[in-house]
């Protein structure tokens, strides 16, 4: 089984403004809404790929309400805990002559709130697959990750972790399955500047050599890079395409890898199938499909799902 954790949901609000002026009513011309996280994210394009999952987390208020209602319309199987004190975010992506961001709070998450997350993370067993994605909320210890890897050690579980910075290297020590940074959170990591996926390869194997069992790094219009745990490395330009929304393409990635790996248990096919997965959320104004995926690894010469 595959469980995704989403600590701070959100409800997306993706607003198309043609001329965007500060100071003056501005009217939309197109509207999204759909309900965001990056765990979330990794939940739904597993679902569209055929792959079963629980979605944990933590909801709250009336947005709270609309997200659980919109992943019931998508049949994700949803585990929200519910909090009593405050709303879930609304996050707002303005997309006109540049993009702009706006991204909520979140509610009061508390202990007990916490310890009921331990309590479903106590069902996961042997070969399950656990996905922490995404910023941990201000009001939850700084060490969530590192405090539930520690958990979870020696349990035979699967972790995929995909976060920046201390997070992540915090992390590293418990050995998780894989890791996704970006070629510019790896840079921020290690204080350089990497462009190139021949400048990109050496610091992706020092995540390894730190602990990380597998090592994918996004590289946008570059296309992606794997090192994988016997040591080969994959890598790839992503395949052409219009890109249309930036968000949720990294989580495809960490979902198409997952899904990849799972099915064929071959690295190659997961680094592949991450690429286009990840790909084809950035060509399409939704979450990546079947269909979508498909066409691209058609491109890619490589087999279809």
């Amino acid at each position: 089984m595959i469980y995704t954790v989403t600590f701070n949901p959100s409800l997306d609000y993706i607003v198309d403004v043609d001329n965007f002026t500060i100071g003056e009513v501005n009217r939309t011309t197109n509207e999204l809404l759909f309900p965001g996280g990056k765990g979330i994210n990794v939940s739904i394009v597993l679902k569209n790929l055929g792959l079963p999952n629980a979605a944990l987390g933590f909801a709250a208020g009336f947005t709270g309400q609309e997200i659980r209602r919109k992943l019931a319309e998508l049949d994700i199987d949803d585990r929200f805990i519910e909090v009593e004190n405050g709303y879930s975010r609304i996050n707002v992506k303005l997309r006109s002559n540049e993009e702009s961001e706006i991204n909520g709070q979140g509610p009061d998450i508390g202990r007990d709130h916490i310890q009921q997350l331990y309590s479903q993370l106590d069902k996961l067993e042997k070969d399950d697959v656990l996905v922490l994605a995404g910023s941990i909320p201000s009001v939850m210890p700084e060490t969530m990750y590192e405090d539930i890897m520690k958990y979870l050690k020696d349990r035979g579980i699967r972790i995929i972790v995909d976060a920046t910075k201390d997070l992540l290297m915090n992390v590293l020590k418990y050995h998780p399955f894989m890791v996704k940074p970006n070629n510019h959170e790896l840079g921020e990591i290690y204080g350089v500047k990497l462009r190139t996926k021949e400048e990109v390869i050496p610091y992706a194997k020092k995540l390894q050599e730190e602990g990380a069992v597998n090592v994918l790094i996004s590289m946008a219009g570059e296309g992606a890079l794997l090192i994988a745990e016997d040591g080969k490395v994959y890598e790839s330009d992503p395949p052409k395409g219009e890109v249309k929304n930036s968000v949720g393409a990294g989580d495809s990635m960490v979902a198409g890898f997952t899904a990849g790996y799972l099915l064929s248990g071959s690295y190659e096919r997961a680094f592949y199938m991450g690429l286009c997965t990840g790909s084809a959320s950035a060509f399409s104004d939704e979450l990546a499909t079947k269909e979508g995926i498909n066409r691209l690894l058609a491109q890619l010469g490589q087999p279809e799902i």
